[in-house]
Formats: C-alpha cells, sequence, structure tokens
C-alpha cells in the first residue's frame, strides 16, 4: 500500500510530506513514475513529496497515514532504512 504523510517538514521555503509503500519499493517506485516524481526524490526509503503534490498522490491511491504511522508501517514491513551512524 502506498502510504503519505501529512506535508510538515519544512525545507527551502516549501512544505514536504514522504511517499512511501509497506509492501515493497518496486511498489513505491512505480506509483512515484506514475505521478511524475522525479528519482531524485527518493531517500532511502521514501520519496520527498512537495505539498503541492500531496493532492495528486492522494487521488492517485496514496492512504493519508501520520507520519509516526508511516515510519511505523515501514519498520513493521522491514522497508526502514535509518541513516546510517556516521553521516551524522
Amino acid at each position: 500500500m502506498i502510504l503519505v504523510d501529512p506535508p510538515s517538514v519544512p525545507w527551502r521555503d516549501r512544505l514536504w510530506s514522504h511517499l512511501a509503500s509497506d509492501a515493497s519499493f518496486e511498489e513505491l517506485h512505480a506509483f512515484a513514475a506514475r505521478v511524475g516524481l522525479p528519482p531524485r526524490g527518493f531517500d532511502r526509503d521514501h520519496y520527498d513529496l512537495p505539498a503541492e503534490w500531496y493532492d495528486e498522490a492522494v487521488a492517485a491511491g496514496a492512504v493519508e497515514v501520520s507520519s509516526r504511522e508511516l515510519v511505523w508501517r515501514l519498520r513493521t514491513a522491514g522497508l526502514r532504512r535509518p541513516r546510517s551512524a556516521d553521516r551524522g
């Protein structure tokens, strides 16, 4: 299932959401391509989604969840890829 959390992360004068899959990275990459997200938006285990794209992602089938639930579902599915300790 494709998941999206609310646009609440500020960066570069925008708010951002996270788009993830609790099934597979293949499902996530296919969904991202379908809605037009560039591959450079992928970050370890999710895509960074600008707030302006949030409604489009939901209309395309992404399920709205809290940020906490999104991370929990990634961990439960074994798809969470945390930053390495050496990156700080």
